[in-house]
């Protein structure tokens, strides 16, 4: 029985996660629970597993979460430094990070250092502080599994090969809403149109992100991370049909590839049961539906996002802690439709030649970027909205 700690159960990825669990009650059970303000669906999921302890981060909701457990034998806590120190919890096993963005950086950090075993789906880590957090993990023996389905179908291709065999990834992309569409039509695009995403059923920030191709860009500094690379050897081509996951091409110009259907319960499941493989009784790909694979090169000259990623991975430092906390408010204002489509990248790109460069960050570093980005971020808006 592996006792699970899931940071963010009420997202998407979350959700999800604890699906897998109910279906394998022999296998997992629930440790702990963390929100950030969806108070109604945290109380729910915790009737229903159980877990020893629950966290709500926002700590003007934590009355409300306690009242309502009063009667069950659960620890109820509040606040983001809560979470980061409960992932410390002896009785832990696997640490689910599904957190929505930075927020995660810290109690990843915590539970690398308290050697947990990390499945994580909160790829804003390693883009913020990938260096930092690969060399903790390797000092204290902490084994991190990629839930994302990119980086879990490349983690597959590679169990059992040769590090040195590897000449590249291939990390496949969908494209989005707006394949194929010019810089006329993103000018109009609308926030209900962004978040339609015609294969994956996401969280409205990670929808976004793909839709300007920045959650790719995010997949490829990620990668780097993950899998040792360098930036030449990561590439990216738009998928649209979303059934070939990722590929690597090995030094003798064979190519593997992870292929099934979009659902990110199936890289949830192999993070959480690595090594084996577990039965589920989820949808199956038949080839006959979908004869037809297409793949083309996406356009970094219209979705500049993943241009700038790109950037960011080849200078290093804290260039991408500073382009990750630009999408963050930049995202955050076109919802809030302050900003148009084409404004989130503008930004970003803008707040990354502003802000001043540090090669070689620490943990204060990464926390100061951060900061600034954001205040950088939100004047750049403001001046825009006046």
């Amino acid at each position: 029985m592996k006792k699970i700690a899931l940071l963010g159960s009420t997202g998407s990825i979350g959700q999800q996660t604890l699906e897998v669990i109910e279906n394998n009650p022999d296998l997992f059970s629930v440790e702990v629970l963390t929100a950030n303000n969806n108070v109604n669906l945290l109380i729910k999921q915790t009737l229903k597993f159980m877990p020893n302890v629950v966290i709500i981060s926002n700590e003007e909701k934590y009355k409300q979460v306690k009242e309502a457990l009063a009667h069950l034998p659960v620890k109820v806590y509040a606040g983001c430094d809560a979470i980061a120190q409960v992932v410390e919890m002896g009785s832990i096993d696997t640490v689910v990070t599904a957190m929505v963005g930075y927020s995660g950086l810290l109690p990843t950090i915590r539970a690398v250092k308290a050697r947990k075993q990390i499945a994580l789906a909160n790829k804003e880590t390693l883009v913020v502080a990938g260096d930092l957090i690969t060399r903790l993990a390797t000092e204290n023996k902490s084994e991190i599994l990629p839930i994302d389905s990119e980086h879990s179908a490349i983690f597959q291709c590679l169990v059992g090969e040769a590090e040195e065999s590897v000449e590249k990834i291939i990390l496949t992309c969908s494209g989005g809403p707006f394949h194929g569409k010019s810089r006329e039509q993103l000018e109009k695009v609308t926030v209900k149109e962004a978040l339609k995403h015609p294969n994956w059923d996401m969280g409205a920030k990670i929808t976004i992100d793909s839709a300007t191709l920045m959650n790719k860009g995010f997949e490829v500094i990620e990668a780097k991370w993950l899998f040792g690379l360098k930036p030449e050897q990561i590439e990216v081509v738009v998928h649209p049909q979303s059934i070939i996951h990722s590929m690597v091409q090995f030094c003798d110009g064979s190519i593997k590839a992870q292929l099934g259907l979009p659902d990110m319960r199936i890289p949830i499941q192999f993070a959480l049961s690595y090594p084996i493989r577990i039965q589920n009784k989820l949808p199956r790909f038949d080839f006959a539906a979908c004869p037809t694979f297409t793949f083309t090169t996406p356009d970094t000259k219209i979705f500049r996002n993943l241009a700038l990623s790109f950037e960011a991975l080849n200078k290093g430092g804290n260039l991408a802690c500073v382009l990750n906390a630009a999408n963050e408010v930049s995202v955050k204002a076109f919802i809030n439709e302050k900003i148009s489509f084409p404004d989130i990248a503008r930004i970003n790109e803008e707040v990354m030649a502003r802000i001043p460069f540090v090669k070689h960050p620490d943990l204060d570093d990464y926390i100061e970027s951060d900061k600034t980005a954001r205040m950088l971020a939100e004047e750049i808006i403001r001046s825009r909205t006046k």
